[in-house]
């Protein structure tokens, strides 16, 4: 298996154009429960291709975008570098490259799952200020759906890696764990994405447990869903439900 700074070189174009992004209502929510303002600085870790890093821009937020995967970093950089508060960052969560007491928030926007979280929690107290505000965020699919559950099924039988780095496994004892021994807040937000065929195949091809391009459990893989998106497509489109999960929390600086 790929290590996690690997998994998305491949992966990259779909992710940009198909991923989903964030309600306005979640972040208005982590700007207000932090007290950010312009003079605020973020760093969002595991940023990607900048999906929330853009989010944070265009709220004045000051952002160092930290991602150790060279493609989806470049990708990054390629959409955002004309903005004078970003700042892309050859990093990881574990050694940011920051310097200590320099942020006054960190995000983890889809990326928490893949962090080593004692080295991560160390790095993150070194870097924070106090009182060292963290989010942890996550766009999660609404398996009561029965699309949605067809969908996770088709993934489960037919993308041997989809239940090993399922964002999904991280509990809520593990995100209380990280956050201990301080409380956190969680909020959630509707969030959707309307997709027609390519851009449900392109959403699919995004993540990175599928199996390798080419492979005769690829191309199998895509034949069935294109079957499922025929059983529920509506006009030609389905819609991709989530409910946008922000988690947030101080740790501890001092």
């Amino acid at each position: 298996m790929k290590a996690p700074t690997e998994r998305f070189s491949d992966r990259v174009d779909a992710y940009v154009r198909y991923r989903p992004a964030y309600p306005e209502a979640l972040i208005d929510s982590l700007i207000e429960t932090c007290r950010l303002d312009s003079s605020s600085v973020v760093a969002d870790i595991g940023s990607g291709t900048g999906i929330l890093t853009r989010l944070l821009l265009a709220n004045k937020l000051c952002v160092f975008a930290v991602e150790p995967n060279e493609p989806m970093r470049q990708a990054a950089e390629e959409l955002l570098s004309g903005n004078e508060n970003f700042t892309s960052i050859n990093g990881q969560a574990e050694e940011s490259g920051l310097a200590d007491c320099s942020v006054d928030l960190i995000v983890a926007a889809q990326a928490f799952h893949w962090f080593r979280q004692d080295a991560a929690y160390r790095e993150f107290t070194r870097i924070l200020k106090i009182p060292g505000w963290v989010a942890l965020i996550w766009n999660q699919r609404k398996l009561e759906q029965p699309f949605q559950r067809d969908y996770d099924a088709l993934l489960s039988a037919s993308a041997p890696e989809y239940d090993l780095v399922n964002h999904m496994n991280v509990s809520d004892r593990t995100i209380a764990a990280f956050y201990s021994p301080h409380p956190y807040q969680s909020f959630t937000f509707e969030n959707r994405q309307v997709l027609d065929r390519t851009s449900f195949l392109g959403r699919m091809k995004s993540a990175s447990y599928l199996p390798p391009v080419g492979t005769a459990e690829y191309v199998k893989l895509l034949e069935s869903a294109d079957q499922l998106f025929a059983k529920y497509q509506n006009n030609g489109k389905v819609s991709f439900e989530y409910d946008a999960c922000l988690h947030i929390g101080k740790l501890q600086t001092a």
